[in-house]
């Protein structure tokens, strides 16, 4: 029994990952699509209202302005598996799905909960995304597929229902400075019990002290933008979260989450909740259930991501490290160094560079803007091609470099937007939102105005040639990476990734300068030939550890090594 077990674990490292169980997928095997359920497709006109009554200012419906809802739902994401799938995906994130607030901020200042991240009901989906009937037809549909979905969960607040009675938006008030009450917090009259579970309308599970300034304690105890802060370090807050996202798995099965604020919650409560949902997720028969956390902020370095894998207990973490490394490179004037420091950090997670591997990256979120938009900003005189060479550029790099690569919906499509936060959550489907339809995107002359699905676009096509090199090839997925040849200027950045079931070495060359490159680059001394995957490899080393390639200006090549 245990050789047969030996011989199907080796089978299943060897073959495609589309040809295995999607259950049997390690996370590193995946590339995610990230996507609003919002902004992507409208599949049922008639929940965009979400059943409310009234103006915009009720139903959070308005479809031409940024900060509303605009009519996206479950079942447009459903219509639309075969576009995600084609791509090249086999996981789904999606935005959180619970239901929210449906409108909030002061008179003139108003949006929506469109995002989904100002939650009401925890146990439910919100009515302008559909029904709990079809999440399930979702996941269904995903699962027949070979497809993971991760649902996007948060703990740290709940939607804006407590009132302070000394003022409206409240300073921080810090423990030393007011060691019992901050303020006098009370719930408006009808809203007693506006929250779901219950337990979640007790005022005293709640700091209570103000609008957080995102430094020291009020990073885990102040209000995020007015939005309840709950007192996650209190044994119900603990029970109450588990019991919640438990029953997720239990009804869905569901293949992993992305938490969100993950920082501003203290750590002993992730120490108690990540085990707890794995647990849950092993007992439901999924083995690989994957959770990483948002660990947002700038000028962010592997160290400050690594110690909540160590402290708070994640398994891994959003590498915000990554994007900032590929934004100084791709769209900045940097060197190729960056690359190499964040590389340098990643012994630091728990579990050193092999955890790191399963760390979700990207170029592009929902919040910091599109990597289009940081190339513009970086090369404001660059022409089109060059804004399209970057790009792509810098999506090859999140797909071929050690991580898990998530797409941002719309980014396939050329998207760029006009800046982060709503200016970067554009509509997939014909958008009516003139701030959106007025941006020139990259690789196509069609707007956002159009419904923007094609398979035919160059970006789209790219990124499908480069996901089934990465599902063919389990170097690109699982291969130890080693760093060869980086620069303090724009240029040469090389690395090899090992295959792990039989030692053969892929080199990945890339070229961020806007001129031609003819370098030597450090091989393995055993690897005597390669044949090109993308761009033109060379057939065999110049000399023993020693590679003479040629790279136009922005082009990158993928070479695999003769099998030994």
């Amino acid at each position: 029994m245990k050789l047969l077990a030996f011989l199907l674990g080796l089978f299943l490292c060897t073959v495609p990952a589309s040809a295995q169980s999607y259950r049997d997928r390690l996370p590193q095997d995946e590339v995610i699509y990230f996507l609003l359920p919002d902004r992507f497709e409208n599949g049922d006109r008639s929940n965009d209202r979400g059943g409310l009554t009234g103006d915009r200012m009720t139903t959070g419906f308005d479809p031409t302005a940024k900060g509303f809802y605009h009519g996206g739902d479950l079942k447009g994401l459903i219509k639309r598996l075969d576009y995600i799938q084609g791509l090249g995906a086999t996981a789904i994130w999606v935005a959180p799905i619970f239901k929210n607030q449906a409108v909030r901020g002061t008179p003139g200042d108003e949006s929506a909960g469109y995002h989904g991240y100002w939650v009401t009901d925890f146990t439910t989906v919100d009515p302008h995304f559909g029904t709990e009937a079809d999440f399930r037809a979702l996941v269904s549909a995903a699962h027949d597929r070979g497809m993971k979905v991760y649902m996007d969960i948060i703990t740290n607040h709940t939607a804006d229902i407590i009132r302070y009675r000394e003022c409206m938006i409240c300073a921080y008030r810090s423990r030393a400075d007011y060691p019992g009450a901050a303020y006098t917090p009370y719930i408006p009259s009808g809203m007693e019990h506006a929250k779901t579970p219950d337990w979640l309308n007790d005022i005293s599970l709640y700091h209570n002290r103000g609008n957080s300034t995102f430094e020291g304690e009020s990073s885990t105890m102040g209000d995020f933008v007015e939005l309840d802060d709950v007192k996650t370090e209190d044994p119900r807050a603990i029970a109450g979260f588990i019991q919640v996202y438990g029953d997720w798995i239990d009804k869905y099965s569901v293949d992993g989450f992305r938490v969100d604020t993950a920082k501003h919650v203290n750590p002993e409560f992730w120490q108690r909740f990540v085990p707890a949902m794995r647990a849950k997720a092993k007992a439901r028969g999924i083995p690989n259930f994957h959770i990483f956390g948002e660990i947002g902020g700038i000028g962010l370095e592997p160290g400050k991501l690594a110690v909540h894998t160590w402290v708070a207990g994640f398994p891994s973490v959003l590498d915000f490290a990554f994007h900032q490394a590929v934004v100084d490179t791709v769209a900045g004037p940097s060197g190729t160094d960056h690359l190499n420091e964040l590389f340098a950090g990643d012994p630091l997670y728990k579990g050193g560079a092999a955890a790191a591997m399963q760390l979700p990256i990207w170029v592009s979120n929902h919040d910091n803007g599109r990597i289009g938009w940081f190339v513009r900003k970086g090369f404001p005189d660059a022409s089109d091609e060059e804004i399209l060479k970057r790009v792509r550029l810098a999506q090859a790099m999140m797909l071929t470099l050690r991580g898990v690569p998530v797409i941002y919906s719309g980014d396939e499509q050329g998207f760029a937007g006009d800046g982060w936060d709503q200016d970067a959550r554009e509509d997939m489907f014909a958008s009516q939102t003139a701030v959106y339809n007025d941006n020139k995107l990259i690789g196509t002359a069609s707007t956002t105005a159009q419904a923007n699905f094609n398979p035919r676009h160059p970006l789209y096509q790219f990124v499908a040639q480069i996901t089934a090199l990465r599902r063919d090839h389990l170097a690109l997925r699982r291969g130890k990476q080693i760093v060869r040849n980086y620069s303090d200027k724009p240029g040469l950045f090389a690395v090899s990734r090992i295959d792990p079931q039989n030692g053969r070495e892929y080199l990945i060359i890339f070229n961020t300068a806007n001129a031609p490159l003819n370098a030597n680059v450090e091989i393995g001394r055993t690897s005597h030939g390669f044949t090109s995957l993308y761009g033109s490899c060379p057939s065999a080393p110049r000399v023993k550890g020693s590679l003479a390639v040629s790279l136009p200006p922005l082009e990158f090549m993928i070479c695999a090594g003769s099998p030994k």
